[in-house]
């Protein structure tokens, strides 16, 4: 599977934030790409403005997802990130992410884990989802998804690769701040090297966050590493390096500690 890593930092206007995913879709496909993924919170950036995630929110079938599908048409590339739309009864939104083929949405995911940590409270505005999503399958590999903050929480990587993930892809927008980039890394690998998987994390850029979006493969070895500036990086994701890393390394077979398992020994 080829892969494109498209890092930019979002601007607080939605139109401008469409040309720049217009223009990395244009490129990942020019690269014959199988999957393009995007930073979290594309659709707008305010780093003065802590509101702006409900004043700019839109829903799925908004003016940026009609672009966002048109731009995909006619491709098989498979393209991923995540934005905020307003849910019906509340003033708070929902932090999605979306998985769009030919002009098509796959699948959504609703964040699960809200970033209430280091003096932010994501939760202020932004709903919680209630599901696990399922696995998409691109190019013969079959892929979890998370988002952002998800990938402190080991139980949902090792969930989604005890279901069949062979890849975790990982939109993100990681704050700044002290020890945080070391955070971003030491994480992203834990995921990777404990459930024997690639993880794909891609951050968004800019004055507020690290960039710094990343391949891991399922050893735990950083293939590809961006900086802090807007790229895209392409890479390349072999399946039989996780047959082989899940040979020699049969960590989701040697495991004790199951639900059950646990609950027979306590």
């Amino acid at each position: 599977m080829k892969v494109a890593l498209g890092q930019f930092a979002a601007a607080n206007d939605w139109q401008a934030n469409a040309a720049t995913a217009k223009d990395l879709i244009r490129r990942a496909n020019a690269a014959d790409c199988d999957l393009l993924v995007m930073p979290e919170g594309i659709l707008a950036r305010d780093i003065a403005d802590p509101q702006i995630v409900l004043k700019a929110a839109q829903p799925l079938d908004g003016p940026f997802m009609q672009e966002m599908t048109a731009a995909s048409a006619g491709s098989d590339l498979t393209i991923t990130f995540c934005f905020h739309v307003p849910v019906t009864g509340e003033n708070r939104v929902q932090n999605v992410q979306v998985v769009l083929r030919n002009g098509e949405i796959l699948t959504t995911y609703r964040k699960l884990h809200l970033y209430d940590a280091f003096a932010v409270l994501e939760s202020e505005h932004v709903m919680p989802g209630d599901r696990i999503p399922e696995l998409v399958e691109v190019a013969g590999m079959k892929l979890g998804l998370m988002t952002c903050y998800d990938i402190r929480f080991p139980e949902m990587a090792r969930h989604l690769a005890l279901e069949g993930a062979e890849a975790l892809i990982l939109p993100a927008a990681w704050v700044r701040g002290p020890g945080k980039e070391h955070h971003w890394e030491t994480l992203v690998t834990a995921r990777a090297l404990e459930n024997t998987c690639y993880v794909i994390a891609v951050g968004e850029c800019g004055p507020r966050n690290i960039g710094a979006s990343m391949v891991v493969d399922p050893l735990g070895v950083t293939t590809h590493k961006a900086g802090d500036g807007p790229t895209m990086i392409v890479a390349n994701i072999d399946p039989e390096e996780v047959v082989r890393a899940r040979a020699v390394l049969p960590v989701l077979n040697n495991r004790r500690f199951g639900r059950s398992e646990l609950a027979e020994m306590t």
